[in-house]
């Protein structure tokens, strides 16, 4: 499997959201029939205009994203002529070789011919808006609701990259992203036991809720995200010994809806004491809710906007009245929560900073990310940094805290886990035998053992005292090379 250079988490998001496109293409090739605006046109325009043309860009004034806002024009009137695509300006752009063209030269190709086909042949037939949609409708929500996820490979060709991992909370089995799925494996035999669908392509982050429910963040590159909470013993069938469940319309397995976003979210968290729970992603805004009445009751606190870039880890202070942040505009952030106002910003790592945690005293917080190190600094007014702690040889895209121990344990390119003295900062073992990059890792509630899942599906359990593996298997369920 080729694999192109790029660093996390945007690796995977990049190459699913290849790979989304151009089947959408493929299935605009084979159109037959009358053109229809929201599931032939708007699927093109989402994906070569709104970028440009959304309502908060509005590059020449013209948003794009309603059909009511399309058909006003930006600087120029109506970008179309009913009936008449010849003398329509938009299909003159689209059509262009000049440097002003739809999509602009600097963004990439053309449109391809076929998709130019589609808009032209909408327009011949009166450029028409489907019965039962409002011209004030956003289309990225209706586009959204009329896609249905494809059920997860039976048995997967290709290993499944694993970002996001969690213990359940007797410690006796491993939840594991995958691909349009959850997977629970039993830790005694490496044997899978359930799998669960979900709407996410991904998920980013699990974290296992007070009463035992689970919450998950992910998405689909490039076309949503959503922070979902699911009861794995809900309703099952059984396939070949493997409990099934349906958790994207099966309302025994799908408690809740929290978020739907325009791209993946990439992070989770939940305060200690159970009451909060807090998500960031792509769009930069990181929400924060209040969980303590129970599903269905579940209140959205604060939508905070304090990122220049997208949002990969997010982490409450112990007493829960903080919330740290990190990111790819290359600082980690602090938000007091009951202010709600930004404390100060850490720039310390002058590059991406992918993890963020914090000692369980509160005052001291933890970052790591592009540069390779791992960053102490002071959280208060200040922000200063205490020291800092080298040992990976590339990026680091994990940081988290060990429940009862002075631990940390961070996951890398370099392949290795390490963990590491949170106090002075010194490097206490190297966890190697990973073949690939680690992305997740996640330490069991009892703190015995650490977790962590690579690129090409390794997962491997680590016994914290010696280091030693416990356990290791593939998370690909179905794949020929893992046995």
């Amino acid at each position: 499997m080729v694999r192109v250079p790029l660093r996390w988490p945007w690796v995977a998001v990049l190459l699913a959201g290849s790979a989304l496109c151009s089947a959408r293409a493929n299935a605009q090739e084979t159109k037959k029939g009358p053109v229809s605006f929201i599931n032939d046109v708007a699927p093109i325009f989402k994906e070569a205009c709104f970028a440009c043309h959304d309502a908060k860009k509005r590059k020449g004034k013209f948003d794009m994203t309603t059909y009511e806002s399309f058909r006003k024009g930006g600087d120029n009137e109506d970008p179309i002529v009913p009936g008449k695509p010849e003398e329509s300006n938009l299909v003159f752009l689209i059509e262009s070789d000049r440097a002003d063209r739809m999509p602009p030269k600097k963004n990439g190709d053309k449109l391809a011919p076929e998709k130019i086909a589609i808009i032209k042949q909408w327009i011949k037939e009166g450029a028409k808006l489907d019965e039962g949609i409002s011209p004030k409708a956003d289309l990225l929500k209706e586009l959204r609701r009329r896609w249905q996820p494809p059920p997860p490979p039976v048995a997967y060709k290709f290993p499944v990259t694993v970002t996001a991992i969690a213990f359940t909370p007797d410690n006796r089995k491993l939840v594991v992203g995958g691909q349009h799925e959850l997977t629970v494996w039993n830790l005694a035999d490496a044997k899978l036991e359930k799998r669960l669908h979900t709407r996410a392509e991904r998920a980013y982050a699990i974290r296992f809720l007070h009463d035992g429910k689970i919450a998950v963040a992910g998405g689909r590159p490039g076309q949503e995200g959503d922070v979902r909470i699911y009861d794995l013993n809900g309703k099952a069938k059984t396939a070949n010994g493997v409990a099934i469940l349906d958790g994207v319309h099966d309302k025994s397995v799908l408690v809740e809806v929290l978020l739907e976003a325009d791209d993946s979210v990439l992070c989770l968290d939940l305060s200690e004491d159970g009451k909060k729970l807090a998500a960031a992603g792509v769009d930069r805004l990181v929400h924060v809710w209040d969980i303590s009445a129970g599903f269905g009751k579940v209140k959205l606190e604060q939508t905070i906007e304090n990122h220049a870039d997208w949002v990969f880890a997010v982490k409450f202070s112990p007493d829960g009245k903080k919330l740290l942040s990190a990111s790819r505009d290359k600082t980690a952030k602090v938000w007091d929560l009951e202010k709600r106002e930004s404390l100060f910003t850490f720039s310390g790592h002058q590059a991406p900073v992918y993890g963020v945690t914090i000692k369980p005293d509160g005052k001291i917080g933890v970052s790591a990310g592009e540069d390779r190190q791992l960053r102490f600094w002071t959280v208060a007014s200040n922000g200063k940094q205490v020291r800092n702690a080298a040992g990976h040889g590339e990026p680091i895209f994990k940081v988290i805290r060990h429940p009862s121990q002075p631990l940390l344990a961070t996951c890398s390119a370099d392949k290795t886990v390490r963990i590491w003295n949170q106090d002075n900062g010194s490097s206490i073992r190297t966890l190697t035998g990973h073949t690939d990059w680690v992305y997740a890792i996640a330490f069991s509630g009892d703190g015995k053992y650490l977790a962590s899942g690579s690129w090409n599906g390794e997962i491997k359990i680590w016994n914290v005292a010696d280091g030693k593996i416990v356990k290791e298997f593939n998370a690909s369920p179905g794949l020929q090379a893992a046995k």
